[in-house]
């Protein structure tokens, strides 16, 4: 008879059970590396004891102002001290940390405070005219505004909110932290970019965010005392769980407004900087930083990036310059990350397009999940050959609760016994996962289908190119073709033709663009392209 648990007599207690939470490691945190830099942002530095203690003040000001275990407290803020404060000030009292983009439109923030149900709201000060416009947008019952100024930024307080400092000072930095009484508690609720109708509540539970934290820990490599560059908002999968990972590891969070080549060059040769996480722009950003921004540093700086396939002529580019990028990839679904591209021993001796392209893969499951496969529509895994397509699926602990106040939603994602991530993507002999696309984003010309991140790749591989976007074009004869929109670098002349033979030099002529626009490209705040945009420029030709 195999081993059952209730064969055995004993059961969980007090003693060999306390529920999963990353609220614990920062009341560790605060003894057993009390002295040490915990947050830095210009000359604001604190160390983890009185981190622990504004936390708390935070906790038990939330609770002063009648916010309740279950209830929901929003932020609109960039990273900055206070946003990495409410990550655990807010669950400290019971409450589930809702973290608002601050690129959102009034409407979008009017629904998220109503359907999140939001008592109470940090903003910094740049924010609170769009706060109060969502407010008087809602007319009715609406979170209290507590505002975050940020002088050395320009943003002085309005004098029209109780200001944070204020608001902490109403706090006792001794307030007992309500902990989960169940690990499956929900911590955070993120709302989806909604680039189609209303946004959805992703449901965090403290389990997943310490799991997720825990196992990026070991997918980094990460040693005592790391010093990490908040690039990815906090706001955006509350950071990929880094905020909540640093305690772990008596790490320093480096809080960074404005990110911009500059400002990371600055961190890196200043704070000592070894990890940070960013989208594909931002290493585009520091391979093409002009030389008066860069800064020289003597230590390899850690990269987790994720939100789309870098381009192998990017990664080729920044490596030398003391960057080691590992590829991730997840959703808001997975609390940011899921995969990683483990490096193997025997690509070691690559170089160049090749090693890039290796590192360009998602690759494997993190620790943390149970099984992350791509199948075909009846959820059987496709062939490990690299080339057969179907969606990529996940199943562990790393994924959301569901989505809030919509069952059928959370239904359709969960349905057969997986997450639906809706990325199609290819599972190579190695079981390295790869990205072909969206799904919304494959180009169906003539029958044949054209990966858009394909096309993208071969473009900036064009010395005068900075991005690349490739999106569905409609064509009366072949349905849709590839239309390149593009960024180019400062000076670069633009050349139609000239980008259409350079990209027909890799491609197959029916994958080549049929045009190339040349413009700014609309990103999202994380830096993710808006193709929703371009696929309407691209219909309107």
């Amino acid at each position: 008879m195999g081993w059952m648990q209730d064969e055995t007599g004993l059961d969980k207690c007090a003693a060999n059970y306390v529920p999963l939470t990353p609220l614990s490691q920062l009341k560790r945190a605060a003894r057993v590396f009390d002295g040490r830099t915990a947050v830095v942002y210009g000359d604001h530095r604190v160390n983890y004891a009185d981190y622990h203690a504004r936390c708390s003040r935070l906790a038990s000001a939330l609770a002063g102002r009648g916010v309740r275990p279950g209830d929901v407290v929003a932020t609109l803020l960039p990273n900055l001290p206070a946003q990495a404060e409410a990550h655990f000030g807010v669950p400290a009292c019971g409450a589930v940390l809702n973290t608002i983009n601050t690129r959102l439109e009034v409407g979008t923030v009017a629904y998220i405070f109503g359907h999140g149900g939001a008592k109470l709201v940090l903003v910094d000060t740049e924010f609170v005219p769009l706060a109060e416009a969502a407010l008087e947008e809602m007319q009715g019952d609406g979170p209290q505004i507590i505002e975050v100024p940020d002088p050395a930024a320009g943003h002085p307080a309005t004098g029209r909110h109780t200001t944070y400092e204020d608001f902490l000072a109403e706090g006792d930095p001794a307030f007992g932290w309500i902990m989960p009484r169940d690990e499956w508690e929900s911590i955070a609720l993120n709302y989806t970019s909604g680039t189609t109708g209303r946004p959805k509540g992703v449901v965090y539970h403290h389990r997943g965010a310490y799991l997720n934290a825990m196992g990026q820990i070991l997918s980094w490599r990460m040693v005592l005392h790391p010093v990490y560059l908040t690039i990815v908002p906090l706001f955006h999968c509350n950071g990929w769980c880094h905020t909540w990972m640093m305690p772990m590891v008596g790490g320093t969070l480096v809080c960074c407004r404005d990110i911009t080549a500059k400002n990371i060059f600055n961190a890196i040769a200043d704070e000592g900087v070894t990890h940070f996480g960013g989208a594909p722009i931002v290493l585009n950003a520091l391979v093409n930083a002009p030389e008066e921004d860069r800064r020289t540093f003597d230590h390899v700086v850690e990269v987790f990036t994720a939100g789309a396939p870098p381009a192998p002529a990017t990664l080729a580019k920044i490596e030398p310059m003391g960057f080691n990028v590992t590829q991730v990839y997840g959703l808001t679904e997975t609390y940011g990350p899921g995969t990683e591209c483990l490096w193997r021993d025997e690509w070691e001796p690559l170089r160049g397009a090749e090693r890039a392209t290796r590192k360009a893969r998602q690759g494997v499951a993190m620790p943390i999940f149970e099984e992350i496969v791509v199948t075909d529509d009846t959820l059987a895994p496709v062939p490990t050959d690299g080339t057969t397509q179907g969606e990529i699926m996940f199943r562990g602990n790393g994924v959301m609760k569901g989505y809030f106040k919509n069952p059928e939603a959370t239904a359709e994602a969960f349905e057969g016994g997986y997450f639906h991530s809706g990325d199609i993507g290819v599972q190579h002999p190695d079981g390295y996962i790869q990205i072909a696309d969206r799904a919304k984003d494959i180009i169906i010309s003539g029958g044949e289908n054209i990966s858009s991140v394909e096309v993208e790749g071969v473009l900036m591989g064009h010395p005068d190119v900075n991005l690349a976007a490739v999106v569905a074009q409609p064509h009366e004869k072949w349905g849709e073709v590839p239309c390149a929109f593009v960024e180019l670098k400062p000076g670069a002349a633009e050349d139609e033709a000239a980008l259409i033979a350079f990209a027909r030099e890799s491609l197959a002529g029916f994958k080549t663009p049929k045009r190339v626009v040349f413009q700014e490209l609309p990103k999202t705040s994380t830096g993710k392209i808006q193709k929703f945009e371009l696929r309407k420029r691209a219909a309107s030709l």
